[in-house]
């Protein structure tokens, strides 16, 4: 049967796209992980990114709305093959990328709107609980994609981080003959630019923690942690410092977990090692021929020959080696792949119009 995306949306097959976009924006809210802690919801939330980036797209929602989940993934008669025809998506499959949290920032402009530093509170936390809140300094190389920084210092809202789970069993230490607890890991996402992706980056942040005295009492400590991203590393990646969150009495101080996640990009979206590249034609252009400059990451410009082909909306370019480097072999890199955005006229005259039906095959 394959998944019922319109359902998953609660809107009906011939929804508008401002349904689409107020359901995906009331669902999202609802089930947003840093929101929703009820068992599934992390589930729900990818579900409902995946269906607002189907229907959303009139290409793949065309697809979907003829042929189903197996249309979107080649799986269609005739269809979603190289070679196939009347149906699918012209050689091209579509997969869902799997990050619903960069689907949710793209669309809101921010990864997260409810929480931006964190308190912890519970046993041995004192004081009101357990805080601890990234901060920006003038010479650190902090990353701040939604410009959420103002007031981190004074500790208002703000910052490039935000929780993701504290729903992870923590090891012990032992002091002494006894077990010590360590509190759960604590989780921040880091947003990377592809940029920084394509040549690795080295990022640093400065972490305000409370430490415990030899005589039980508390105090801030400012440390740095220097974060060094390599090139080709894939959204998703952990990197753990072990035992530099708070410490609370009589317990090992939490590791810190940051994960890679992707920055949302004005010109390209990453797939995979691959990036895309959407090139916006008129429609004058997709059927008499042009000639286009396909910009890349590394900022040259690669021109690209379509003057004797028509080009249809299905239409991929593959540019190969002018993507992101491979995670384990960091020396061979994905494609550039080009897909295109044809702009259809508003109107036409009379006169254009009874050219067009001379002129163009049944």
């Amino acid at each position: 049967m394959g998944k019922d995306y319109y359902k998953i949306l609660g809107i009906a097959k011939g929804a508008s796209d401002d349904d689409i976009k107020k359901a995906y924006r009331k669902l999202a809210l609802k089930y947003h992980p840093d929101k929703n802690r009820a068992a599934g919801a992390e589930e729900k939330f990818k579900e409902i990114a995946e269906a607002y980036e189907v229907l959303s797209d009139a290409k793949k929602r065309d697809v979907y709305d003829k042929f189903g989940e197996e249309g979107l993934k080649g799986g269609a008669p005739g269809g979603g093959h190289a070679g196939g025809g009347g149906g699918g998506m012209g050689g091209t499959t579509y997969t869902f990328h799997g990050d619903p949290r960069a689907t949710f920032a793209q669309f809101f402009g921010t990864a997260s709107p409810f929480q931006t530093f964190f308190e912890f509170g519970g046993p041995g936390g004192g004081g009101g609980g357990n805080r601890m809140f990234f901060s920006g300094d003038d010479d650190m190389e902090c990353d701040d994609p939604f410009n959420l920084g103002q007031g981190m210092r004074q500790g208002g809202p703000g910052g490039a981080f935000r929780s993701h789970s504290f729903n992870f069993a923590g090891p012990t230490g032992r002091v002494a003959g006894k077990e010590r607890a360590q509190d759960p890991a604590i989780e921040h996402d880091l947003y990377v630019s592809l940029e920084d992706i394509l040549r690795g980056c080295t990022k640093k942040m400065k972490i305000s923690r409370r430490v415990v005295q030899a005589d039980g009492s508390t105090r801030k400590e400012d440390k740095v942690l220097t974060i060094n991203v390599k090139p080709g590393w894939k959204a998703g990646t952990k990197i753990t410092f072990q035992k530099e969150g708070d410490q609370g009495r009589g317990k090992v101080p939490a590791d810190i977990v940051f994960i890679i996640r992707d920055k949302p990009h004005p010109q390209f979206r990453r797939e995979g090692s691959d990036i895309r590249y959407t090139c916006k034609l008129s429609l004058k252009q997709a059927l008499c021929g042009t000639v286009v400059d396909v910009p890349t990451l590394s900022n040259e410009k690669i021109q690209l020959n379509l003057s004797r082909e028509i080009v249809k909306p299905s239409t991929v370019k593959r540019i190969q080696g002018h993507g992101l480097p491979f995670p384990k072999e960091p020396s061979r890199k994905g494609d550039l792949l080009v897909s295109f955005d044809i702009k259809f006229p508003e109107s036409l005259s009379q006169s254009a119009k009874d050219i067009l039906f001379d002129t163009l095959p049944n």
